[in-house]
């Protein structure tokens, strides 16, 4: 486990959650450095989700802290959490299905968080600028006025994280997002992922190991809410405790 210091994004320590007397996370201590891609895996039921619901305010914490470039999330609502710097995507894309790729990108952008700022908001140029930006970013460059119904799921995924990368979060965090994606879509997710964390780190929950390789930078293996062990994907692979309780099966 790493050393805490306070260069670290984010700081989770002694984080604990039960349900009905259930520990789904257990006593758990996380720490992620600026521009890394961290990885969480483990066997159904390991408390993965559950951590990304803490750290976004989803579900409060029974004991432990969450600090967020020194800030404790676990006295926050979400909505602070987002404003914050903290974006999360779901598993299952929640794009406007009757708006164009350009207008999911501009209801996103951040200048209408407010009341007061969606009232006196409008599109100049560097509004415009930013939604090309990042569409090209996220492979959609060619698709801004395509209506997002029309678009492929793996498409759809690309655009959620375009949403939350039009709000400049300095941590990502994504749950399964190469879940249900063609092989050629998964090779495009982990390109788009290793571009984020040029300027920013990213948390992601995810089964597919091929993918896990492709864009870790560290791996944290969870089993019944606990840390069962955490390196390189070559260290945990390479764990016999990691091989008996998860990758084995």
């Amino acid at each position: 486990m790493s050393t805490p210091n306070p260069n670290f994004v984010l700081m989770v320590e002694d984080l604990s959650v039960s349900f009905d007397g259930f520990k789904a996370v257990d006593d758990l201590s996380l720490y992620i450095e600026p521009n890394e891609c961290r990885v969480i895996i483990g066997p159904n039921g390991a408390g993965k989700t559950t951590v990304l619901d803490l750290i976004c305010g989803r579900t409060k914490a029974t004991a432990g802290s969450i600090k967020f470039k020194g800030h404790e999330l676990t006295r926050m609502r979400e909505d602070q959490i987002v404003h914050e710097g903290v974006g999360r995507k779901f598993q299952t894309p929640s794009v406007y299905e009757d708006l164009t790729v350009f207008e999911n990108l501009e209801l996103s952008y951040p200048k209408g968080y407010s009341v007061f700022g969606a009232l006196i908001f409008r599109r100049d140029q560097s509004v415009e600028d930013r939604i090309r930006e990042i569409a090209e970013t996220i492979f959609l460059d060619d698709a801004l006025e395509e209506r997002a119904a029309v678009l492929s799921h793996g498409q759809k995924q690309w655009l959620e994280i375009g949403m939350l990368l039009i709000q400049d979060p300095e941590l990502l965090m994504l749950d399964e997002p190469v879940a249900g994606m063609s092989v050629a879509e998964r090779k495009k997710t982990a390109e788009l992922l290793n571009r984020i964390i040029k300027d920013r780190s990213v948390m992601v929950v995810e089964h597919d190991m091929g993918f896990v390789a492709d864009i870790a930078t560290r791996v944290t293996v969870l089993h019944q809410g606990k840390v069962l062990s955490e390196g390189s994907m070559e260290h945990v692979q390479a764990d016999p405790k990691v091989v008996e309780v998860y990758l084995g099966h």
